[in-house]
């Protein structure tokens, strides 16, 4: 009955106004071929990428200015219109093909606090437009409390042991995600993957937090 508002600000058109739209800063080549960050020229790994169990990544945005609102108004304002919004940039900048979808999952107090995966509304809204099929495949056993403010160490200690496969996968995934920082989560949930009989795990998020001259 109402008309959708702009993701980020939520104060003009949808999915974007215009000022937010040109405010976004999409991943554009040349990039880091493993992990698809920007690069000044195609390199085959670089700085940025996560750990050795994630095969592959890209990212639509990066993660600063509207798509760290429009982000946050996913995860903590319960706006899952904005995995619309997100979704057809995060399909864009594919180019394999996977056997199915899949998604990094909450934890249930965290699911039961926001009413909602937010992942797994992304990972919906790509299955919609590639056409390939969602499957849960993963369950996570730890409730940890949030890992903006560890560094990539402290989150791979942290995370280990935290997800387990809940039935086998396909050769090739796609594990779904809204943002990837130091690919310590991605990476344990690939390796899970990986040792209940995938074989090529792809990561695919909407925003990628970055250091250095392409971060916030």
């Amino acid at each position: 009955m109402f008309p959708k508002a702009c993701a980020a600000c939520g104060d003009g058109p949808w999915p974007f106004c215009p000022a937010c739209r040109a405010a976004l800063t999409p991943i554009d080549p040349p990039l880091c071929c493993r992990c698809g960050a920007p690069a000044r020229a195609v390199v085959d790994r670089c700085d940025h990428c996560p750990p050795p169990d994630v095969d592959r990544a890209r990212s639509a945005f990066v993660f600063r200015g509207p798509l760290r609102k429009a982000i946050h108004r996913l995860k903590f304002a319960g706006d899952r219109g904005v995995a619309a919004a997100l979704g057809a940039a995060m399909a864009a900048v594919l180019d394999r093909e996977a056997d199915v979808i899949t998604w990094v999952p909450l934890s249930r107090v965290r699911l039961a606090e926001r009413g909602y995966d937010q992942a797994r509304a992304l990972a919906r809204r790509v299955s919609r437009l590639t056409g390939t099929p969602t499957s849960a495949l993963l369950s996570r056993s730890t409730d940890l409390p949030p890992q903006a403010l560890r560094g990539a160490e402290e989150r791979r200690r942290a995370l280990a042991g935290a997800f387990s496969a809940s039935r086998p996968p396909p050769p090739r995934v796609l594990l779904v995600d809204d943002v990837m920082t130091t690919g310590a989560t991605a990476a344990e949930c690939a390796k899970a993957l990986k040792i209940a009989g995938a074989i090529d795990v792809e990561v695919l998020t909407a925003g990628r937090a970055l250091r250095g001259a392409w971060g916030a």
